[in-house]
């Protein structure tokens, strides 16, 4: 008795090689699609997070390449200090975080010095 097979992703009877999944190359990239979609959709989210971080960074720094800001002024940018690409110790033990290239460093007083990487 001959194995009925079906396309994946419409459920389509499917002729051809035995080890055919997809009638064709829409229903093949519409099942990877659904598949990967819960996590486009997070990777999606946090970019969007990064990349309005680095633009509130590089709008507020001037082009000499670093400036000292209030908390509050982040704050009202909606700057989400929870979501940085990399962070950066120095020799001291000094603790910048990065958005790309922009980077900031809590100083007291609820003040940060907001820095440009070069390079």
């Amino acid at each position: 008795m001959a194995e009925s097979r079906v396309c994946l992703d419409c459920g389509k009877p499917l002729n051809g090689r035995k080890d055919k999944k997809f009638c064709d190359d829409a229903c093949r990239n519409n099942h990877n699609n659904k598949l990967n979609s819960d996590d486009s959709i997070y990777v999606k989210k946090v970019n969007s997070i990064l990349k309005k971080n680095r633009k509130i960074l590089q709008e507020l720094i001037p082009t000499e390449g670093k400036i000292t800001v209030m908390e509050k002024k982040l704050k009202d940018a909606e700057f989400n200090f929870s979501f940085y690409t990399n962070e950066y110790i120095t020799k001291t033990g000094t603790l910048y975080r990065f958005c790309y290239e922009y980077g900031y460093l809590k100083l007291e007083e609820n003040r940060y010095m907001l820095v440009k990487r070069e390079g």
